[in-house]
């Protein structure tokens, strides 16, 4: 009796570290290479999108980490009210990897039949970003290698963005640049790893 409980004490551990370290962001998000590395399963889910969406891995990954830095459960901060003493909500109903607002998350999951989609699951966040970046390249025909403009797309919403409202923050026009820069970094550290990382993991134990 002991020892079938110690089994499912140890066992029940090991699912909750696991369970950890599969939310855990990873310890080098400014190289790629080392990202997928320490994060395999997240390849697999970047290359899948870009299959289904001909998404470029680069881009969504580039504004990813300029949205969560790549944290799960990644929120907006708070609202505050009675001269900033009290806390009311959030300033904003953006959540998880991708800090998708829940409508437009709701929009993705009816469009494609993805109920059971999570924001703070990686592969449903990334997707969510193929989506995004698909639609925006049909509604405002932004290049889906264009991360800068797409990066204002997400921001600002393609209504938005047809009207022109990132020109009066440049605070915002900056962090674009920043999301269009990372990007190419994220692009030319990808081609030098990513015949390694299609392997899988058990021919690279013989590579």
């Amino acid at each position: 009796m002991l020892k079938n409980i110690s089994f499912f004490v140890s066992s029940l551990c090991l699912v909750l570290f696991l369970s950890s370290c599969a939310t855990t962001p990873p310890s080098s998000r400014e190289n790629i290479c080392h990202i997928f590395e320490e994060k395999s399963d997240w390849f697999d889910a970047a290359s899948d999108m870009r299959e289904k969406w001909g998404v470029p891995i680069h881009v969504p990954m580039a504004m990813m980490y300029q949205e969560s830095s790549f944290r799960h459960d990644a929120r907006p901060p708070r609202d505050y009210i009675f001269f900033g003493l009290i806390p009311w909500g959030r300033v904003s109903t953006a959540y998880g990897y991708a800090q998708a607002k829940t409508m437009t998350w709701d929009d993705y999951k009816r469009e494609t039949n993805s109920s059971f989609a999570d924001r703070d699951d990686f592969e449903d966040a990334i997707d969510f970003m193929g989506w995004f970046i698909t639609k925006t390249h049909t509604i405002n025909r932004i290049s889906k290698w264009d991360a800068g403009a797409q990066y204002l797309n997400y921001h600002e919403g393609w209504g938005g963005y047809k009207r022109k409202t990132y020109r009066k923050k440049a605070w915002l026009v900056e962090v674009a640049n920043k999301v269009e820069a990372r990007s190419m970094r994220y692009a030319a550290q990808l081609k030098t790893c990513e015949e390694d990382l299609s392997k899988g993991w058990f021919m690279r134990l013989f590579s």
